[in-house]
């Protein structure tokens, strides 16, 4: 079971790591607007749609990724202090009734606008560039699927931990600054401890 959590959030995070490289393109983007904007007094046409376009493709698919790596916003100050089984049991019933109904909902939504968009190959009304905008409309459905399948697997995580009071084992490729400094503090205060006990042994 651990293999497939595994495998599906591998897949949340090829995905996230894949559109990341959308903010270098972004922030390019951005970058020659100002310049040819300000220096060359040439505004471009598409530097609108481009921006909008290219955020809201990261954003839509970094969604599933924040989930697999347990990044989105959870207001803690009690949650923290429970035991593993306990917060399980809680997640487990927000996944039911609030997370399932949403992203059903969303994807349900999100076809139909697609669909539509993809139909009549819509195009941006805020500038004469005509930029296409329905590949981002297509994006919508596509990340409700991924944060389903990523949500599914966190469910699961949360019955087995339930039956084992331990959370699974999850990919981690990025850490918060402050789990790396708790953890430093821990092995600095491990190592004091064990020079000081082999200290007085020698003494």
């Amino acid at each position: 079971m651990n293999r497939l959590l595994l495998f599906i959030d591998g897949i949340s995070t090829w995905v996230g790591k894949s559109f990341g490289w959308l903010i270098l393109i972004l922030t390019l983007g951005v970058s020659y607007e100002v310049f040819v904007r300000y220096v060359l007094r040439a505004p471009t046409t598409w530097a609108f749609d481009f921006s909008y376009i290219t955020y809201g493709a990261l954003f839509l698919m970094a969604g599933p990724y924040a989930l697999s790596r347990n990044g989105h916003v959870r207001a803690d100050v009690f949650y923290r202090f429970w035991q593993p089984r306990t917060q399980a049991r809680m997640d487990l019933l927000l996944y039911v009734l609030f997370f399932l109904p949403g992203v059903a909902a969303f994807i349900y939504s999100g076809w139909n606008y697609a669909a539509m968009s993809v139909r009549f190959r819509e195009v941006s009304i805020f500038s004469p560039a005509g930029i296409p905008i329905y590949p981002l409309k297509a994006l919508i459905p596509a990340a409700g699927v991924l944060l389903l399948l990523q949500g599914i697997a966190e469910m699961i995580r949360c019955i087995r931990t339930i039956e084992s009071n331990e959370w699974p084992q999850r990919l981690h490729d990025v850490e918060e600054t402050e789990s790396i400094i708790l953890q430093e503090k821990r092995i600095h205060a491990a190592e004091q401890e064990a020079a000081a006990q082999s200290g007085s042994k020698g003494a």
